[in-house]
């Protein structure tokens, strides 16, 4: 093999994991990490990534935890382009590059579960625990959204405008404790685990549209290609979608 030959498929395979979900869900972690380290004073903001806690029904993998004495933030991101169409109460979302559009899952429902079990580990209330989604990357909301779901560094603006303080810092320091001892120890056998969770859970799943049972599909064209999502048995009768990542 020539060297040029050698460089062409090392640049053909750094172009391919570049576009993969899983490079994208990475490079927004590390922004979260690194604004959060830089722009928040260590002091006052304890951050914990990668998070994946025991539930009832299997496990549930947290992107950020923020600890504070002004609320535990739990953190949702998201790395994604094109135009974001969503409110509140929608069950799913749509992201719209060009004429393409493709459905997401509402992240607030998403992270509600992630909130729902911190409060049952840690013993507290919905005025100590607040949830934040986070979209990283070339998005533009289209909509007006909820004040905790922001764009880039927005969510630090929004960690910082909590100033009521709700937790002293003997608490603070006890509830980054627990969850130390009640994660499971982070390794690629925890995060296989999870997913294979995650397909199990998909016989639990239904369309959001009709009610149908769920199928695990890959995007075959456009910007979403090689990403998975749950699509409704009944298609094309039905579009119904969901978020691969329903944790």
């Amino acid at each position: 093999m020539n060297t040029q030959l050698f460089y062409l498929l090392i640049l053909v395979l750094i172009v391919v994991i570049v576009k993969t979900p899983w490079f994208k869900g990475v490079i927004g972690e590390f922004i979260i990490n690194v604004s959060s380290k830089l722009l928040l004073d260590k002091e006052k903001y304890y951050l914990i990534k990668n998070v994946t806690l025991p539930t009832k029904d299997g496990t549930t993998q947290i992107d950020h935890i923020i600890v504070s004495t002004y609320g535990v933030f739990v953190v949702e991101t998201k790395n994604m382009k094109g135009w974001i169409f969503g409110g509140e109460k929608q069950s799913t979302w749509t992201q719209q590059i060009f004429k393409h559009k493709n459905k997401f899952q509402n992240p607030l429902h998403q992270n509600y579960k992630h909130t729902q079990t911190l409060k049952d580990l840690l013993g507290l209330t919905d005025n100590e625990v607040f949830s934040l989604i986070v979209f990283v990357g070339e998005s533009t909301f289209k909509r007006e959204m909820p004040s905790n779901v922001t764009e880039g560094l927005g969510y630090i603006r929004y960690i910082k405008s909590k100033t009521k303080e709700v937790l002293s810092i003997s608490q603070t320091k006890e509830i980054a404790s627990k969850i130390k001892v009640g994660r499971l120890k982070p390794s690629l056998k925890t995060n296989r685990e999870h997913v294979n969770h995650l397909k199990k859970k998909s016989n639990d799943l239904s369309c959001p549209k009709c009610g149908s049972k769920m199928l695990l599909r890959e995007a075959k064209r456009g910007s979403n290609t090689g990403n998975k999502f749950w699509g409704c048995l009944s298609y094309p009768k039905c579009r119904g979608l969901r978020d691969y990542n329903i944790n």
